[in-house]
């Protein structure tokens, strides 16, 4: 049977005069609910939660979290509803218990989908109270350390997840220690054979690393107590493994080079003292270039506070060196745990607005990303680990992956002012947008009203941030121009008729025409006329009210009659076709179209001097006009708008299915294309392969036709050949 002694031991130690009950009351009901179940190990299910809180408790977490944490399981598992833990143990810990569930009984229709609204749903309980992810990491923590009982694609799923979202995020509420560790239980399943021959090379050089640790702490004693500095403590750690691997593949060296495989944290009482203890360390070891690192008076956004140096140590052995006081010390260890605003009678520090601030930020504009892989990309690149410190005038930091520009710091400091932003000033000298900002920059933003983002800025920038509020703005520019042009194009059409869009909206008639072309609203229906989505044709058909219905479908059989005419007459370009396509310099020739690409107009075409045959017309990338003598090429282009069809090969892949070919011709005849001939075929992995030669008016009419088939969820690819 569990115990929860241990965990009442271990949340008594500084919950001083805190009424213990409800822990006690939570691992009652625990224990009633989940009896009979196990966790992934085969151990009782309690257990696991049981290891949960106590890895909250010895974060020093208050109460509430750590009864969220020996609950955590209970909606997960559907033990318990959300309605009977507010009734038992209040709302602020029910709220956490469900936060931290992420349980979501929607289907999407990928699993990139369901893993980017997992994460969605986790971040905005986050931004509602960060003791939601405080609980999620503890969970994680547990599963890593027991990923063992599951089997290898579980495995690897949970251990990319945990490497790529919940590392950074133990690593952006300030929590490094939780991050070091999830970092390298991730790096055990992912890379398995690079982690078992690291980690035996570590094993085997132990002894040596040790000695050479105790030397270098003698030294520091001995040189800071000469210099009148006592300090609390020094501490030399081995480096952990996955920062160890990170600086092999980056600098792409071999392990024996790999000097400052451990670091040394110096501990003193004041800040004078870190900055002297710096001096003195700098005065007999020299410092490497781009080192140094002084996050004491510009402070992480999470808080964190230290000064880093990396130097040449004995033996030529390169070390880093952090000094800090205690209480930096233990805000770099525990992070937001340290000091945060849900602790009994402790006031919000302005670190910890900033820090919460933040936080909320990253999960608003998160929030507003819809497409699930764009959604995914801004979570990674929101969680960088940022390598330039730039400042704004007034002094306030900006963190920056490397090779940041400034439109990356306008839209770290406001949407507006990134969209604004013309130019800059970087150390008050005037750069161009593609400047790399560099640590210790102070860059100013220059804007203007009438400015907005450019698609080329997406080229520039770095920050997942700036590149979500770019593509933002260009596509709302983009919607609106497809508003626009839609309506154009429907009320141009409809003028035809005598009808409006109005007077269609007022009689009702239109609403059920929306549904039957399964749009939202008429802005959606008019946005998809706009982009191409939806056909013209199509639209007018369906548009049509029964009162002209009839003479719309008399109109439509002359043009198919006249169209069958026009085909009949053959491949060959007749007189009455002769003014499709103009020659310089050459009259009374016989002009023919060349079989073999097949020109349309709108393509680039040349003209080559037949022998006996006059003149045909290639596309100018043909393969077999570029194999003949450049002397018998001529210049030729399409003339005015020609309104005869042209014929056009396509090809089209397609999973193979019931209807396939209907429903494939459906869509061509909805685009006003012909088709003259059609060879189908199926491939062993019963994949549709099939060659369609169609009569279009133009490339564009081609182009237009090719992207509606590819809307068709089985088609694969469409090529034209």
């Amino acid at each position: 049977m569990s115990d929860i002694k241990p965990l009442l031991s271990l949340a008594s130690a500084y919950l001083h005069e805190v009424d213990l009950t409800p822990l006690t009351k939570a691992y009652e009901f625990i224990s009633e609910r989940h009896a009979g179940q196990h966790y992934v190990t085969g151990e009782p299910y309690v257990d696991h939660l049981l290891a949960v809180a106590s890895s909250l408790a010895s974060m020093k977490l208050d109460l509430e979290t750590i009864v969220a944490g020996l609950l955590h399981g209970v909606i997960k598992e559907n033990v318990a509803t959300l309605d009977e833990l507010k009734k038992q143990f209040g709302e602020s810990v029910a709220n956490i218990v469900n936060g931290a569930t992420r349980i979501t009984n929607v289907r999407y229709n990928s699993h990139l989908a369901h893993e980017a609204e997992n994460i969605r749903k986790l971040l905005l309980a986050m931004g509602a109270d960060i003791r939601v992810l405080l609980v999620k990491l503890a969970d994680r923590l547990q599963d890593m350390l027991n990923l063992d009982a599951v089997d290898e694609e579980e495995r690897r799923s949970k251990a990319r997840e945990t490497m790529d979202l919940y590392a950074p995020l133990a690593s952006r509420i300030g929590i490094e220690w939780l991050k070091r560790e999830l970092e390298d239980l991730s790096f055990k399943y992912l890379l398995p054979v690079e982690y078992a021959d690291l980690s035996a090379h570590l094993e085997s050089t132990l002894a040596q690393r040790q000695a050479y640790v105790d030397e270098v702490l003698e030294i520091l004693h001995s040189k800071l107590r000469a210099n009148k500095i006592e300090p609390l403590r020094i501490i030399g750690r081995p480096k952990h493994i996955y920062s160890i691997y990170k600086k092999l593949v980056a600098q792409k060296i071999p392990l024996e080079r790999v000097y400052d495989k451990v670091a040394f944290r110096i501990v003193v009482r004041t800040v004078k003292e870190c900055y002297q203890a710096l001096g003195i360390v700098h005065a007999d070891w020299t410092p490497v270039p781009g080192r140094i690192k002084d996050w004491i008076s510009a402070p992480k956004s999470n808080n964190y506070q230290s000064l880093h140096t990396t130097v040449a140590g004995p033996h030529g052995h390169f070390i880093e060196i952090q000094i800090r006081t205690q209480e930096m010390d233990r805000i770099a260890q525990e992070g937001v745990a340290a000091h945060w605003a849900y602790k009994e009678g402790q006031k919000v520090t302005s670190g910890d607005a900033r820090l919460f601030k933040d936080l909320k930020r990253l999960v608003q504009s998160l929030q507003e990303v819809e497409d699930p892989s764009e959604f995914m990309e801004s979570v990674r690149g929101e969680l960088f680990k940022p390598d330039v410190f730039a400042l704004t005038p007034t002094g306030e930091v900006r963190e920056l992956p490397r090779g940041s520009t400034p439109i990356d710091f306008a839209y770290a400091i406001h949407t507006a002012v990134g969209d604004t932003c013309v130019g800059a000033k970087v150390n008050g000298q005037i750069v161009q947008l593609k400047h790399e900002l560099q640590s210790g920059d102070i860059v100013e933003i220059l804007t203007q009203k009438n400015q907005h983002p450019r698609r080329a800025w997406l080229q520039l920038v770095k920050t997942s941030r700036a590149r979500t509020r770019i593509r933002h703005y260009l596509r709302r520019e983009e919607k609106e121009r497809s508003l626009k042009l839609g309506r154009e194009i429907c009320e141009r059409e409809l003028k035809k008729y005598d009808v409006n869009l109005r007077g269609l909206l007022k009689s009702g008639h239109l609403r059920l025409l929306l549904k039957q072309l399964n749009c939202n609203s008429l802005e959606d229906m008019l946005i998809r006329v706009g982009n191409s989505s939806l056909t013209i044709p199509y639209l007018v058909r369906t548009l049509q009210p029964e009162e002209f219905r009839e003479a719309e479908e008399k109109r439509r059989m002359t043009e198919m009659v006249e169209r069958a005419q026009r085909a009949a007459e053959g491949n060959r370009v007749s007189v009455r076709r002769r003014s499709v396509i103009d020659i310089d310099g050459v009259d009374g020739m016989l002009v023919k179209v060349s079989q073999c690409c097949r020109p349309v107009p709108g393509d680039a075409i040349l003209g080559f001097i037949t022998t006996g045959s006059g003149i045909s017309v290639h596309k100018a990338e043909c393969p077999n006009l570029a194999a003949t003598d450049p002397t018998r090429w001529l210049e030729v282009a399409w003339s005015g708008s020609p309104q005869a069809t042209h014929r056009a090969s396509l090809q089209i892949r397609a999973e193979n299915r019931k209807s396939l070919l209907a429903e494939i011709s459906s869509t061509i005849s909805a685009d006003d294309a012909d088709i003259v001939e059609l060879n189908a075929r199926t491939t062993v992995e019963n994949i549709a392969e099939l060659d369609v030669l169609l009569d279009v008016v133009n490339l564009k009419h081609l182009q237009i036709l090719q992207q509606h088939l590819l809307q068709m969820p089985e088609v694969i690819e469409v090529r034209r050949r």
